[in-house]
């Protein structure tokens, strides 16, 4: 059986609590439901090594958000047929320490912990369609993976975000959130219709549902963003109220392509407390596929 069936089977039996019976159905069914999009990209990681230089690039060093991680390539490695982004701990120099250096990153004389982002920037975007990634998330503390899309040609936010899933904590507890956002008239201050759903709002339907992989999908076209967790809506955004303020121009960013990003996040403005117990923490993606429709 092939792994992305396996990854099916595993959200359907979750979320919906079907017969094994029930999901084969399900699953003999596709075919017919998949005539209404076509596969026009994908990743499925089926080679082990290293991940496809022609599709991802890597983000390097201290980044975003006083995250704690460095990022780097080396974190990121397809074995078995998934993408594994791996957080470790680290303790090294910080090859870019400036004491008085600007960016924050710069003021770190040391590196505590590893993690990689993947981004497709300058080598995949895409407007309108169906994105469905499936991945088995990290869940303890100070745990902050995402699966996101930017857009090009203009600073954040006016570029748009989508975030199709982030999880983790605030005040300690636990979340998985989707959210969009886009431009005011403020630099590098967004717009943000997010929506937070407590992660025992899924733990309490399945205690072992950390240990399973699970389908994150946006369905965006001219008129909305959907954003799903195994076929569950999380939030919808009209593209009517997506439009940036003046340092954007005005402009509807939805309207734009946009690139992927997969990464792991530690820690920062909004990871929480780290668990040094839990490392390495192992962030594992099946596959990232977009549709569109025929």
């Amino acid at each position: 059986m092939e792994k992305s069936y396996l990854c099916r089977i595993n959200y359907k039996n979750e979320f919906m609590r079907r017969s094994l019976l029930m999901t084969i159905l399900l699953l003999g069914a596709m075919p017919l439901l998949a005539q209404d999009w076509q596969l026009v990209w994908s990743d499925e990681f089926n080679t082990d090594g290293r991940p496809d230089s022609k599709v991802w690039n890597y983000e390097q060093g201290f980044v975003r958000n006083h995250e704690d991680q460095w990022y780097q390539a080396e974190n990121a490695y397809q074995k078995d047929g998934l993408l594994v982004i791996e957080a470790r701990r680290e303790q090294r120099p910080n090859p870019t320490y400036r004491p008085n250096g600007r960016h924050w990153g710069q003021q770190r004389d040391s590196i505590h912990y590893s993690s990689a982002c993947l981004t497709t920037q300058g080598k995949y975007s895409f407007l309108y369609g169906r994105m469905e990634v499936c991945a088995r998330i990290p869940t303890a503390g100070g745990a902050w993976p995402a699966i996101w899309t930017l857009g090009s040609g203009m600073e954040w936010p006016s570029c748009g975000e989508i975030d199709i899933m982030e999880f983790y904590r605030t005040n300690g507890v636990p979340y998985i959130l989707a959210n969009v956002a886009w431009g005011n008239d403020r630099h590098y201050q967004a717009v943000w219709a997010s929506k937070k759903m407590p992660y025992t709002h899924f733990t309490e339907r399945d205690a072992n549902w950390a240990q399973r992989f699970h389908v994150w999908r946006m369905d965006w076209d001219e008129v909305s963003i959907r954003l799903y967790l195994d076929d569950e809506l999380l939030n919808e955004v009209p593209l009517s109220r997506t439009v940036n303020g003046s340092i954007g121009q005005n402009k509807n960013p939805f309207q734009h392509p946009q690139y992927i990003l997969l990464n792991l996040a530690l820690g920062g403005d909004n990871g929480g407390v780290i668990d040094d117990s839990a490392f390495p923490m192992r962030y594992e993606i099946d596959y990232v596929r977009i549709y569109q429709k025929q």
